[in-house]
């Protein structure tokens, strides 16, 4: 069961929930992220046509994304809409639900592991509290905090105040379960030089854009799509570090054929 740090989610806050029975004033759903409480989603925010007959919008065992309209914990209460949940933030808190599932798995793979090694009786409550929460801080998500170590080892983990003992375990179950995403973006640069040598001066700068960024985990190819064309390609592990690699290799193609009076653009395919 995913869970969150706070009790009670707040107004506001995005929540994937399972609809627990179908009423005609509108449905129930259980919030796993929150100690299953349960919140009602009144049938006006359910769709945002007129709803004459609620089975037709939800039904039981449905998996939906809500946004909080009003929580009161004294009373119990939770209200929550469908209607006005946009496509984009349904696919958005779905893709971080997915997330948050894989991490919890990993983390009771890693207590497990953590009882087998030290003899302990650890549970996935204390893993949450003794250093999931701390990865949540210092990564962003839990599941980042795997990725990073998988990638960088342990001591990435000691830095940050994680023991050594739990270090250890989270880099074992990450280097054993963890697979860490590959993007690919791509772009287009136009190269051209009219020297004697040009044939020569186009390959020293492309090839001076791929040795412009460490290999460290990054894959650059670049292709002839046909003259003036080349086709650059990155193939890194977030969007935002390819963003960055493919911007930086192609200025650095197009400074270096500029010192050898040529010319190139680059844009985006």
């Amino acid at each position: 069961m995913v869970r969150k740090r706070r009790p009670w989610p707040e107004i506001g806050e995005y929540v994937v929930a399972t609809i627990s029975h179908v009423e005609p004033h509108g449905a129930y759903a259980i919030l796993e992220e929150y100690e299953n409480r349960e919140g009602l989603i009144h049938i006006s925010e359910v769709a945002a046509s007129w709803v004459r007959n609620i089975r037709n919008f939800v039904r039981e065992r449905q998996k939906v994304v809500a946004k909080v309209l009003n929580v009161n914990p004294r009373k119990g209460h939770i209200d929550l809409s469908l209607r006005r949940v946009s496509k984009n933030t349904k696919k958005q808190k779905i893709k971080q639900w997915k997330r948050s599932q894989k991490a919890e798995n990993l983390l009771e793979l890693s207590v497990k592991k953590y009882n087998e090694v030290y003899n302990t009786s650890k549970t996935l409550d204390d893993a949450y509290n003794e250093i999931g929460w701390k990865m949540e801080d210092i990564f962003g998500d839990i599941l980042s905090g795997f990725e990073e170590t998988k990638q960088r080892g342990q001591n990435i983990l000691t830095k940050k105040g994680i023991s050594t003992k739990w270090a250890s375990i989270i880099a074992e179950i990450a280097q054993n379960y963890v697979e860490i995403p590959q993007v690919k973006i791509t772009g287009i640069i136009e190269i051209q030089c009219y020297q004697s040598d040009g044939i020569i001066q186009i390959q020293k700068a492309l090839e001076s854009g791929i040795k412009a960024i460490p290999k460290n985990g990054t894959k650059i190819n670049i292709n002839l799509i046909g003259s003036p064309k080349y086709r650059i390609e990155v193939i890194t592990n977030n969007y935002k570090k390819a963003e960055a690699i493919i911007e930086k290799v192609s200025k650095k193609i197009i400074n270096t054929i500029s010192k050898n009076n040529g010319t190139a653009k680059f844009y985006r395919k």
